[in-house]
């Protein structure tokens, strides 16, 4: 082989040659297209600080799958029904394929979910059991965008992983999709951790929609100390009753819980950083990158991306209209004592929608501090969703 094959060689197997190769004019447009959109996710997650430390994860992935002759990922050894033949994977896989059978396995999901355990207070919500109302209110956008997502025609999996994007937990989105509808994988993450990090701009035109100045100014009483018992039997207790009504759910349940133990017993506390630190770190970069590298211009441009973005914007919406319509009931029962303000937070983004509710209350009213009020509705949504994407998964996994 002589210089000028050698030179024409690698010529060939550059990316920008492979663009446009066999005259695939509109693959190669779309392959641009990816690309474009994963360089505008970095900019969210840098230029605006949109959940960077999920969002640039994905868009790196988004990027390393969709350069041209690369081939760092292949889909089609997941995207199927049939066994998975991880030998194949672990002997003929490039860095993607390996990083996804974390995805692929429900590990990564279940990994975060101890480390948002250990994170987790859920002093207002033991302190405030009526909170659980709340959290399981604001499920409601979940099974509605399910409705919605069945109307469109996809089919009653697709529609399940469309539908938990309403519960605002990224994780527990991911972990429903793997199962149910892997080709939707990058669809439904992107809008997931998209609309999570849009809580400030898309909850309060939806809290002063439904609520009135009068109700946004009620000053809610001081919370119940919480012993140290209580801290402990909690998580044991919720594992062992939610395990024993909905199974399906105790993967991600038991992992939250053994999370929260470890960081209440004071007897762990090396494992309770740890798990807060460097392995939710570590998995964090490992699921984003996995999971963008399911985003590739065949599966993410398609009509049907667009469809579950709606979707779930809708699912958003409507979970964060449940949760501020449980809370104004719960005003009304118990005689204007429940500011309806904190119902939005029984959407499961931790704590981003707790403090939603804590600066809207204090537009009203400089004095208001819900804060803590709004932290027992929004840790009762994280459950509320695992216990909703259990039930998905026992009805259609």
């Amino acid at each position: 082989m002589d210089l000028f094959d050698s030179v024409q060689n690698f010529i060939g197997d550059t990316g920008i040659a492979q663009l446009f190769a066999g005259g695939d004019w509109l693959g190669g447009v779309k392959i641009l297209a990816m690309i474009a959109i994963a360089a505008v996710l970095i900019y969210l997650a840098i230029g605006k600080g949109f959940e960077p430390l999920l969002l640039l994860p994905i868009a790196i992935g988004m990027l390393l799958t969709n350069i041209p002759g690369v081939d760092l990922f292949h889909s089609e050894w997941y995207m199927t029904d049939g066994t998975i033949d991880y030998l194949t994977i672990l002997n003929k896989g490039e860095l993607l394929d390996i990083l996804y059978i974390g995805v692929k396995t429900g590990l990564y999901p279940c990994l975060i979910f101890i480390g948002i355990g250990a994170m987790t207070d859920f002093t207002p919500l033991i302190s405030n059991p009526k909170s659980l109302l709340i959290g399981a209110g604001a499920q409601f956008g979940v099974f509605v965008a399910f409705a919605g997502a069945i109307f469109l025609g996809f089919t009653v999996k697709e529609a399940a992983a469309i539908g938990i994007i309403g519960g605002a937990d990224g994780p527990t989105a991911i972990y429903v999709t793997k199962t149910l509808a892997p080709a939707l994988l990058g669809a439904i993450a992107i809008a997931a951790y998209s609309y999570m990090a849009l809580i400030p701009m898309i909850q309060p035109p939806i809290m002063k929609l439904l609520t009135n100045e009068k109700e946004r100014k009620i000053k809610m009483s001081a919370l119940r100390p919480v012993s140290k018992l209580e801290k402990m039997i909690f998580p044991v207790m919720v594992t062992v009753v939610v395990g024993m009504i909905v199974p399906s759910a105790l993967s991600l349940i038991g992992c939250l819980m053994f999370g929260n133990i470890l960081n209440v017993c004071g007897v762990t506390d090396r494992l309770s950083k740890t798990v807060q630190n460097g392995l939710m770190n570590a998995v964090t970069v490992c699921l984003g990158v996995s999971v963008g590298a399911t985003a590739t211009a065949e599966s993410f441009l398609a009509p049907e991306t667009l469809m579950i973005i709606a979707l779930g914007l809708t699912a958003f919406a409507i979970s964060t209209t449940g949760g501020l319509l449980t809370a104004k009931l719960m005003c009304k029962l118990t005689g204007g004592k429940i500011n309806p303000l904190i119902g939005s937070a029984g959407v499961s983004a931790v704590p981003m929608a707790a403090r939603v509710a804590q600066i809207e209350g204090q537009k009203a009213d400089p004095s208001n501090f819900l804060l803590m009020h709004a932290m027992g509705p929004n840790v009762a949504g994280v459950i509320g969703s695992a216990v909703a994407a259990g039930v998905l998964l026992a009805s259609f996994g």
